[in-house]
């Protein structure tokens, strides 16, 4: 198949580019990009777009400008001003979907943004052949399944678009690295469609199953296998800046939690696991007191939550049974502001918090296995590499799948050098984004699947594409 196939794309919500990076590896060709964050717009455009002007002899057709345009919602209301691409991509944001009356089709995500989308998909001079959608895991859950996601199902059939019954929920520590995956637990909702028009969209016949899930994958790959510093890989600590590494406080915090649970752990039973519910030192008291807390708040007419009663019961449980151990650390664990009094313990068989992957959350401290890291966040929650320190934004761009020559950094628009960005903005735009080998491998299967009812020269470019997007963005994207 000749590697020159190509098909267009067009990257609504573009963040700095996670979509593209996948639909570039998959034989795309950049058409048209919206996102109303100007820093992440920034990145984009230098990344992806920069190296286009540079590069290109003319504009592809239709194509004003490589730019990246602003906010979708004047760019479709009250008309639509966005270019025909024969892919639409988007992780567009999950906003409450109206409930008033339950109106069919559009009018019924009128006010959210999927809205915009649809109204794109709604006009016949720039519809695309095929639409790919990202959004969180809650999307799939059960106070949005039957509401939310039913409703952009309905929609897109409405639009004559082909789309199953149920969401593609996939994660990219399910997926080999030799297919793009990555070691972060990171589920999100792929919603994949075609157009086949209304005759076909409408008839029940015509349903399909997702087109990937978490269970009954077709490869075997078991996710106990990552090995992180070497299949992310982490950077070398001798070449990370100090900046990254604990201070003096937080390494107090971690020593001190590690010493207590080393010592709890020494005295369970054979078998027997440290808690799984937080710990939290200020429910730490004797069984009677907690339960005379409870009893004197349902007295006084605010009941304690049914949950939290529970949480209360479990940790006065958990002091008495280690009272000895516990009343040691009560003058360090005093001192430690109310968000690091409390530690969850997810890593399964006790072992020291050097060799695990921590967060400091606003809840508390979380511990995790030290072989793939929880989902990037868009807030300065970054993952702490045991008691040495947190992960970089270089490895955080590769555990979203973006390549090594990615940089965040814009372009000056007055001498074209390249000015890097805050940390903290790095760390919320890839909080934000699309893990491009998710992103790529369902897409590609998605196609194969419908590969007879899709637009041939989209065929011919997925046919053409590697099995990792990896291979394709060793190089940076030129025409």
């Amino acid at each position: 198949m000749s590697s020159t196939a190509t098909f267009t794309f067009a990257d609504l919500f573009a963040g700095v580019g996670g979509f593209h990076a996948a639909l570039h590896a998959a034989g795309g060709t950049w058409a048209f990009a919206s996102e109303i964050d100007r820093a992440a717009a920034a990145v984009y455009d230098h990344n992806w777009l920069r190296p286009l002007r540079e590069a290109a002899a003319e504009l592809p057709a239709g194509v004003d400008r490589f730019a990246v345009s602003g906010d979708i919602v004047e760019l479709t209301d009250p008309s639509v001003a966005v270019p025909h691409a024969d892919v639409l991509a988007g992780g567009f944001p999950c906003q409450p979907f109206s409930k008033s009356g339950f109106q069919r089709g559009m009018d019924e995500t009128r006010g959210t943004l999927f809205w915009n989308i649809a109204r794109i998909l709604a006009e016949p001079a720039v519809r695309p052949s095929v639409v790919l959608l990202e959004n969180v895991r809650n999307l799939a859950g059960p106070r949005h399944r039957d509401t939310t996601f039913r409703t952009i199902v309905r929609t897109l059939r409405e639009l004559g678009y082909r789309t199953a019954d149920a969401p593609a929920v996939f994660s990219p520590h399910l997926l080999p690295r030799e297919l793009g995956g990555r070691p972060q637990v990171r589920e999100r909702v792929f919603i994949l469609a075609h157009h086949v028009g209304t005759d076909v969209s409408m008839d029940p016949s015509t349903r399909d199953d997702p087109i990937v899930s978490t269970r009954g994958l077709a490869f075997d790959w078991s996710k106990e296998r990552w090995d992180l510093a070497a299949d992310l890989p982490l950077q070398l600590d001798a070449e990370v800046p100090d900046k990254y590494s604990l201070e003096s406080a937080e390494l107090k915090m971690i020593q001190t939690w590690d010493s207590l649970l080393t010592e709890v752990a020494a005295s369970l039973e054979p078998g027997e696991r440290l808690p799984g519910f937080p710990i939290w030192y200020d429910a730490f008291k004797p069984v009677a007191d907690a339960e005379d807390e409870i009893e004197a708040a349902a007295l006084m007419g605010d009941p304690i939550p049914r949950w939290k009663q529970d949480f209360l019961r479990k940790n006065a449980a958990f002091y008495e049974r280690h009272r000895g151990v516990i009343d040691r650390f009560a003058p360090i664990l005093d001192s430690f502001p109310p968000s690091r009094r409390k530690f969850e313990w997810q890593a399964g068989e006790h072992r020291p918090l050097g060799d695990t992957i921590m967060h400091f959350r606003p809840s508390g401290i979380r511990a995790k296995r030290p072989d793939y890291v929880p989902a990037l966040v868009a807030i300065t929650q970054t993952s702490i590499l045991g008691e040495r320190r947190r992960l970089t934004p270089r490895e955080a761009a590769r555990l979203q799948g973006l390549p090594d020559w990615f940089e965040f950094s814009q372009s000056s628009p007055d001498t074209g050098v390249s000015v890097p960005q805050t940390d903290a903005a790095s760390y919320k735009q890839m909080g934000n984004g699309v893990n491009v080998g998710a992103a790529y491998y369902v897409f590609r299967e998605y196609v194969n699947r419908h590969r007879h009812e899709i637009p041939a020269h989209i065929v011919a470019a997925v046919d053409a594409s590697p099995t990792n997007p990896d291979v394709r963005l060793a190089r940076p994207v030129t025409r």
